[in-house]
């Protein structure tokens, strides 16, 4: 049986409480190790400059620079960087700014151990896990905006329905029978369609408009 390396994870976080806790957590687990820490987005971009992590723990508000900032630079250097925003603050444009800028998750600071790790399991995976109060925040803003009419192909909503179901691009493409190019193709369509740039924008969307199934209970994945 083949090793399986565990998950590199960066904290990037302005309070050196904040840092040593999750630190602790780390430390207290064999599928995921620390890669280093950062007391800014700033730092945490110079840091992916010299050997990105595979997950970053990020904080949103921050000197220097803030989460959703940093947030985007790190995915334009390293696309396959995952990256977890971890915060106090759900507010509607903190939740919005962070996903467009490509965050993959959104969790609150009081999620659990089990939780966050759960979380990073899954956003090392390709799946996104939002806090119930993001999630919310996102309803509450697409519900501002006019409802508009999709649509899509048959296959489209399959894809959609799956996504929303929390399967990766990979375990879409094998349940569809379909290639991994085929289902970004799919996806980019969807997208575009929809005016959104990500899956948790697009499921939450979809939430909003009966597209697919009710949003899951508190840290369900997207």
């Amino acid at each position: 049986m083949t090793d399986i390396p565990p998950i590199r994870v960066l904290i990037v976080d302005d309070h050196p409480m904040v840092r040593s806790g999750l630190k602790l957590f780390i430390a207290g687990s064999q599928e995921i190790v620390l890669a280093g820490e950062a007391s800014s987005g700033a730092e945490a971009v110079e840091f992916c400059r010299h050997g990105p992590p595979d997950v970053i723990l990020m904080d949103m508000l921050m000197p220097e620079m803030d989460g959703s900032e940093a947030t985007r630079q790190i995915v334009e250097l390293n696309q396959q960087v995952k990256i977890i925003i971890l915060t106090s603050f759900h507010e509607q444009d903190l939740v919005e700014n962070a996903l467009r800028a490509g965050a993959m998750s959104y969790l609150l600071k009081n999620v659990s151990a089990d939780e966050l790790l759960q979380a990073i399991l899954a956003a090392h995976n390709g799946r996104s896990i939002l806090a119930s109060e993001a999630a919310e925040a996102l309803i509450q803003r697409t519900r501002q905006k006019p409802i508009a009419a999709f649509t899509f192909s048959e296959r489209e909503k399959e894809v959609l329905g799956l996504m929303a179901e929390g399967l990766s691009t990979t375990e879409i493409a094998n349940h569809l029978s379909i290639s991994i190019p085929t289902v970004k193709f799919h996806l980019k369509n969807i997208f575009s369609k929809m005016g959104v740039k990500n899956r948790v924008e697009a499921v939450s969307v979809a939430w909003q408009q009966n597209l697919v199934e009710k949003p899951p209970k508190l840290n369900s994945p997207t």
